[in-house]
């Protein structure tokens, strides 16, 4: 297991790594993420952008819930997962990150990042089969989740950008899919995609972003998804506001590495400086 801390310059080469097609996922990043000054729920995240635009249905009807997919009323959350820490055995297999713990899955990549200002470490980031996904805890209240509220939210965040959401049933409960205008590197009109999943639990609420093929192909998508499930929240007996970013911190037996060449970065829906990052690879 290795790790290192890495620094590079500001993000200003964003738009040079805008992918064509989404089955092209930029590789880990060994660079460094600077986030904004606070993070919400809401706040959108890193997406891919393929060319064309949204697709559609040629008789302009919407298309049948495919098996399994559910709304969030309907996803069993206790039975499969993610979890609390008091449903779930952590001791062995896991990396504990604070609030979070990560099942250790083979070939999986994993980058905390980190606020400039504040140096605190704010989401992870796992890269897993050439797919990644963000995550991030908040606090919640005890009688009522925020995934709603924050579906509406991050749809006006999009919307005000140019962009489109589509809201449907998905294999975690209901999930966004954004969309955002973007130009390929050939000059081409395209987009940007990332899927947004959310999970309510006892008074922590769970954002889940998925960027690369697992956010448009649903076979890339079942080992991120099952790596999502797997993950563990420590909420704390403490009180906290709703929304509060629940603490994350480095694993214990991170150390300082030697930087390597920096990496191109993915673009944000909402561009991002890039900064201090910690980077595992198992």
């Amino acid at each position: 297991m290795a790790f290192g801390r890495l620094r590079k310059k500001k993000q200003d080469d964003a738009d040079a790594s805008v992918q064509q097609e989404p089955e092209e996922a930029a590789g880990p990043v060994d660079g460094a993420v600077e986030s904004p000054e606070t993070e919400s729920p809401e706040t959108p995240a890193p997406a891919e952008a393929v060319a064309g635009g949204p697709a559609t249905d040629s008789a302009g009807e919407a298309p049948a819930v495919p098996s399994g997919h559910v709304s969030s009323t309907d996803y069993d959350r206790a039975g499969l997962g993610p979890f609390d820490v008091s449903e779930k055995d952590t001791d062995t297999g896991y990396i504990d990150l604070g609030a979070l713990r990560i099942h250790a899955a083979e070939g999986l990549q994993l980058r905390l990042e980190v606020e400039e200002r504040t140096k605190r470490v704010i989401a992870v980031t796992l890269d897993l089969g050439g797919s990644t996904l963000q995550l991030q805890a908040f606090a919640a209240p005890k009688t009522e989740g925020l995934w709603d509220e924050i579906r509406e939210q991050i749809g006006a965040s999009v919307g005000s950008q140019g962009g489109t959401v589509e809201e449907r049933p998905g294999r975690l409960g209901t999930e966004l899919l954004a969309k955002l205008p973007a130009q390929t590197p050939d000059g081409q009109a395209g987009f940007r995609v990332a899927r947004f999943v959310g999970v309510n639990g006892p008074r922590w609420f769970l954002r889940g972003v998925f960027g690369g093929p697992a956010a448009l192909e649903q076979g890339a998508a079942a080992a991120v998804e099952k790596l999502f499930r797997s993950v563990v929240v420590v909420r704390g007996d403490h009180p906290l506001p709703p929304r509060e970013l629940l603490p994350l911190r480095l694993p214990k037996d991170a150390t300082a590495g030697t930087p390597s060449a920096p990496a191109p970065v993915r673009p944000d829906l909402n561009p991002l400086e890039r900064g201090p990052e910690i980077t595992e690879t198992r």
